[in-house]
């Protein structure tokens, strides 16, 4: 079937999506096992968790300025795939340092220095990525498309950054312990290969969005300009509470499998069934967005998980199966939660461009990715104090029916409160197919002219 006009087709979405995949699987061993991995090594737990902090700080400052940045570079490649394809070499190089340290490492700088560099390699390289994809398509429906394969590809990259470790363990016979440093070597060298090779087939089979900007704002102006895009932050605003809503699950689901379900030993089978459900699941919402919209389509999904989740607290310890079945049930949720929210990020950065004459998708990306960090840094302040405070502390042998009981409310109960109010923020959303087309035309139509414009569908809209 011929693509619509103005469309990808299947060769070039897949091509774009590729990058995702390496993308994906740096999460895991940056977030995950490298805290433990330098503890191993000999370096205190307290500058472990120091020069963590402070990467993760630095990474949170990186975003807006990458943003700004990818706006306004200009080169005969193109504003996102140069700076896109700049922090690939950075990103590759910090990554093999970082998760394959020389021997006898035991200087906490090392981890900071290489730590930094991976957070601005891998900035520098995500925000025009995204903002690459949210320009690939102008449609309604076809940004649904471009999410879907990038948000299906790292869905990919995560399962097999999960099943790595235990891989490790069954091939070699090792310990968790004695498979911490191979699997890293193994995270280390998949990178220097995938993401150099499919970060250079996207710079060369994926073309170069058009800039359809018609003026120049400085960061003054700019930031005004995003602050008046009222449908910017509403959708804003829900992502960030729906973001925490997962985020508290995500940071509490180790300590809710072993300390309330006390069933530690399957944890990797539930993290794998709940993202092999988020992959099945983008093809369904896809269909009921088309069919109804992006918006309705994500609360209809944030309403699957309340009601999948409900349930979650009242599990008993040993239920394996009723674990199972939520976990694949909210598994199959997540899908809208990655692949809806980017694609009506677009839509809404339309309104800015109809308005304000630039059309700075990576600055909202930017934007984007804080408010994705904020929400995780946020479960995490949230979580653990209040888990102390009723007196739940495993690695001090305290617990206490009160602080099993806050770990549950944690982990389901104020998720399933948060996402309700995410939905009333998201149900009637204003942006639709009608509109964003017509948001479309003012837009072509200032580009054609060579002037800005204030165009009456964004003017009601904000």
């Amino acid at each position: 079937m011929a693509e619509p006009a103005g469309e990808q087709n299947a060769v070039r979405l897949l091509a774009y999506a590729l990058p995702a995949l390496p993308l994906a699987v740096l999460v895991i061993p940056f977030y995950v096992i490298v805290p433990t991995f330098y503890n191993a090594l000999g370096l205190p737990i307290a500058a472990v968790g120091f020069a963590l902090l402070i990467i993760r700080l630095l990474d949170a400052l990186i975003d807006p300025a990458a943003g700004f940045l990818a706006d306004r570079v200009r080169s005969r490649f193109g504003r996102r795939k140069t700076l896109f394809l700049a922090g690939i070499p950075l990103t590759t190089l910090a990554a093999v340092k970082l998760f394959m340290p020389p021997t006898g490492m035991n200087d906490t700088s090392y981890l900071l220095f290489w730590g930094i560099a991976v957070s601005i390699g891998w900035t520098i390289a995500l925000v025009p990525y995204q903002a690459w994809g949210a320009e690939l398509s102008t449609s309604y429906a076809g940004r649904n498309r471009v999410t879907a394969y990038r948000e299906g590809i790292a869905f990919i990259g995560t399962l097999l950054a999960l099943s790595a470790p235990e891989i490790v363990k069954q091939v070699y016979g090792l310990t968790t312990e004695q498979s911490i440093a191979p699997t890293l070597e193994v995270f280390a060298y998949a990178i220097a290969i995938m993401l150099p090779l499919f970060g250079l087939l996207a710079f060369v089979a994926v073309p170069e969005p058009v800039d359809r900007s018609t003026a120049r704002l400085d960061l003054r102006a700019s930031l005004v300009a995003m602050a008046s895009n009222k449908p910017f932050v509403r959708l804003l605003i829900a992502f960030l509470i729906n973001g925490l809503a997962n985020g508290l699950p995500a940071t509490l689901f180790l300590l809710f499998v072993s300390e309330r379900l006390q069933i530690a030993a399957d944890g990797g089978t539930f993290l794998i069934v709940y993202f092999g459900g988020g992959l099945i699941g983008i093809p369904f919402w896809l269909w009921l967005a088309n069919r109804t919209s992006k918006h309705r389509s994500w609360s209809i999904a944030m309403l699957g998980a309340c009601a999948a989740f409900v349930f979650a607290p009242m599990l008993p310890p040993g239920s394996v199966t009723g674990f199972m079945l939520i976990c694949a049930v909210t598994g199959l949720t997540v899908g809208a939660d990655l692949a809806l929210p980017g694609s009506l990020q677009a839509d809404v950065i339309d309104l800015d461009t109809a308005a304000s004459g630039e059309q700075r998708s990576a600055s909202y990306l930017a934007v984007w990715g804080l408010a994705t960090k904020l929400a995780l840094a946020l479960a995490v302040g949230i979580a653990f104090p209040t888990l102390s405070a009723f007196g739940l502390d495993p690695g001090a042998g305290q617990r206490t029916d009160a602080g099993l009981l806050a770990l549950a409310l944690l982990y389901a109960g104020l998720p399933v409160v948060l996402k309700l109010i995410a939905i009333m923020l998201m149900w009637n959303f204003p942006i639709d197919r009608a509109s964003q087309e017509a948001v479309r035309r003012s837009i072509a139509a200032a580009g054609a002219r060579g002037a800005s414009t204030t165009a009456e569908p964004a003017a009601r809209l904000t």
